[in-house]
C-alpha cells in the first residue's frame, strides 16, 4: 500500500468514530453480525462517503481488507463494477464474514460487473449458502433489470432454487424467493415456469 492511500484508509477510519452509532452497533451484534469493530455508522451515510469520493479501485481494495463492517461495506460502493476482475469478486467472496456484507456486495457491486450473471449462477450452486444467498440476491437484481436467461440458465436457476428452498437458512429461503418472484414478473411465460417448479411451496399464494 502507498503512503496516500494508507493515509487516506486511517482518515476513513477516523470518520467513522465520529458517525458512530453505538445502538446499531449493539444491535447488530445481538443478532449474531460480528466485526472485529463495528461503528453503527447507518448505509445512508456510508452511501454518502463514498458519493464524496467516487469510485477509487485502489481505495477499495485496501478498505475490504480491514476488518472493520464499515470498511467492507465502503468498499463494495467505491469499487468501480466495470475493473473488477471476476477473481477478485471470488476472493472478496471467499472472505465475506457475514449476510450484511453478502447483500450490500450484491447490491452495490456485483450486480454491476460485466460478469454479474456468470458470477451469480456459479454461486447458486455453492454448498456454501452465503454464496447462494449472494448469487441469488445478484440474480434478482438482474432480473429486476430485465435481464432473462437462456434455456440452460432458466433450468439451472429453477433446480438450484427448488433445492434451497428447503435450506434451514431463513436469510437464504428468502433471498431465493425474492429472486423467484422478480423471475416471474419477467413475463407470463417465467411466471408459470416458477409456479410450477415451486408449487409444493405455494410461494406464489399472495399474487392470487
Amino acid at each position: 500500500m502507498n503512503e496516500e492511500i494508507h493515509e487516506r484508509v486511517q482518515a476513513i477510519k477516523r470518520s467513522f468514530r465520529l458517525l458512530m452509532n453505538g445502538v446499531a452497533s449493539t444491535s447488530m451484534r445481538e443478532k449474531g453480525l460480528d466485526y472485529k469493530l463495528n461503528w453503527g455508522v447507518s448505509l445512508v451515510m456510508l452511501r454518502q462517503q463514498a458519493e464524496e469520493m467516487g469510485h477509487d479501485y485502489h481505495l477499495a481494495i485496501e478498505l475490504w481488507k480491514e476488518n472493520i463492517r464499515e470498511c467492507k461495506i465502503l468498499a463494495t460502493l467505491l469499487m468501480p463494477p466495470e475493473e473488477m476482475l471476476p477473481e477478485v469478486a471470488e476472493l472478496w467472496m471467499e472472505q465475506t464474514p457475514n449476510v450484511e456484507i453478502a447483500e450490500q456486495a450484491a447490491f452495490n457491486l456485483y450486480q454491476h460487473m460485466p460478469t454479474a450473471a456468470e458470477l451469480a449462477f456459479r454461486w447458486i450452486a455453492s454448498p456454501n449458502e452465503l454464496y447462494q444467498l449472494c448469487g441469488y440476491h445478484v440474480l434478482s437484481r438482474l432480473f429486476l433489470q430485465g435481464r432473462e436467461p437462456n434455456e440452460r440458465g432458466i433450468n439451472e436457476f429453477l433446480d438450484q432454487s427448488v433445492a434451497a428452498l428447503a435450506s434451514q437458512n431463513l436469510s437464504l429461503r428468502k433471498a431465493v424467493r425474492q429472486s423467484l418472484l422478480r423471475f416471474a414478473n419477467l413475463g407470463l411465460v417465467y411466471e408459470r415456469m416458477a409456479r410450477s417448479a415451486t408449487k409444493v411451496y405455494d410461494l406464489f399464494q399472495p399474487l392470487n
